[in-house]
C-alpha cells in the first residue's frame, strides 16, 4: 500500500496545490473587484490602501501562480510571509488562538504556502513542463551550419 501511496504522492500534492492556489486567489479577486461575496465589509478595499489592498494583490497574484503552478516555490514563499504577517499584525493581537482571534484562514494558508515552497508544485505544474522542455532542449545536439571559407 505505501508503495501505491508514494507513487500518487507528485499527483496529491498538485491538486493540493492547485486547490489552495485557486481559495487564495478568490480572497484577492473578493476583496479587489468585489465577486465572490466582496471584502470583508461586502465591498472592495480601496486602491493603495495599506495592508489591504497590497495583501489582496499578493493573494490574486500569487495564488494564481501557485494555481497555475509557474514559480509556484517563489509565489509560495511570498504568500506565506504574508500570511504570515496578517495573522501577527492583525489577527493575534485581538487573541491568543485563532479560534478566537478569527486567523484560522491566515495561518491555514501560511502553512500549506510554507509546505508548497519546501516540496513545489508536484504534478499539473507549468514549472515541470517548462522544466521538461528547457532539459529536452539542452539535451538535444543542434546542428552546427558550415561556414563558407
Amino acid at each position: 500500500m505505501s508503495g501505491r501511496l508514494d507513487s500518487a504522492q507528485p499527483y496529491a500534492l498538485g491538486l493540493f496545490r492547485i486547490v489552495v492556489g485557486l481559495l487564495f486567489a478568490c480572497h484577492g479577486a473578493a476583496s479587489l473587484f468585489g465577486v465572490l461575496g466582496g471584502a470583508a465589509g461586502g465591498g472592495t478595499i480601496e486602491t493603495g490602501t495599506w495592508p489591504g489592498w497590497y495583501a489582496a494583490v499578493i493573494q490574486l497574484v500569487g495564488g494564481g501562480f501557485v494555481l497555475l503552478g509557474l514559480g509556484t516555490r517563489v509565489a509560495a514563499i511570498v504568500a506565506s510571509g504574508s500570511m504570515a504577517y496578517a495573522y501577527f499584525k492583525v489577527h493575534q493581537p485581538g487573541a491568543l488562538w485563532p479560534m478566537e482571534n478569527g486567523g484560522e484562514a491566515s495561518a491555514m494558508f501560511c502553512w500549506a504556502f510554507l509546505l508548497l515552497a519546501f516540496t513545489g508544485s508536484g504534478a499539473f505544474g507549468l514549472d515541470r513542463v517548462l522544466a521538461r522542455r528547457t532539459a529536452g532542449t539542452e539535451e538535444r545536439p543542434t546542428e552546427q551550419t558550415p561556414v563558407a571559407a
